[in-house]
């Protein structure tokens, strides 16, 4: 692989450079998730049980519905996960209280343990790439990752990336 040249005219982008993007962005998730993959695994789950885990960690209370919109799976495939991280005490469901039909998730002590750990690999990773990377190359980072969301939830990322002050630590 070529090194990316820091002058390259970044309004023509050649085939080879955007290439490398995508190869890096493989590799990288990769990484990111191989030490979670293994945790999990212990546990007899996979990627979508870590995708619900962390965001009803990151938004305790946040209805069904609500983590249908972030994931964009089906109910089927929610449906499956969401009752086996129930079933083995990681989550719990309650009614609304404004809707009875509602159903609002959070963590157990259970389920917090499990995403603080599996959340604090990925985020030494994250933190030691961003630190030999510099703040400017940060801030590229979170332009360029925001750019690849679709228009429609950017906004809801900009919203739900604002610390909340709602989550729990073991």
């Amino acid at each position: 692989m070529s090194d990316i040249k820091s002058g390259a005219n970044l309004l023509f982008l050649r085939e080879e450079e955007l290439r490398q993007g995508i190869e890096l962005l493989f590799f990288a998730y990769r990484d990111f998730t191989g030490e979670a993959d293994a945790m999990l695994a212990k546990h007899g789950f996979g990627r979508a049980h870590h995708r619900v885990i962390y965001f009803v960690g990151r938004r305790p209370g946040m209805s069904v519905s609500e983590l249908l919109g972030i994931l964009k799976i089906t109910k089927q495939s929610l449906s499956r996960v969401l009752s086996q991280l129930v079933r083995e005490g990681f989550i719990t469901q309650k009614q609304g209280t404004r809707d009875r039909r509602q159903r609002l998730l959070e963590l157990t002590d259970k389920g917090v343990a499990l995403e603080a750990e599996l959340t604090e690999r990925q985020r030494r990773r994250i933190a030691r790439a961003f630190r030999e990377a510099g703040p400017g190359a940060v801030d590229g980072f979170r332009k360029v990752l925001t750019g690849m969301i679709d228009e429609p939830d950017r906004s809801h990322f900009m919203a739900a990336a604002a610390p909340t002050g709602r989550r729990r630590r073991p």
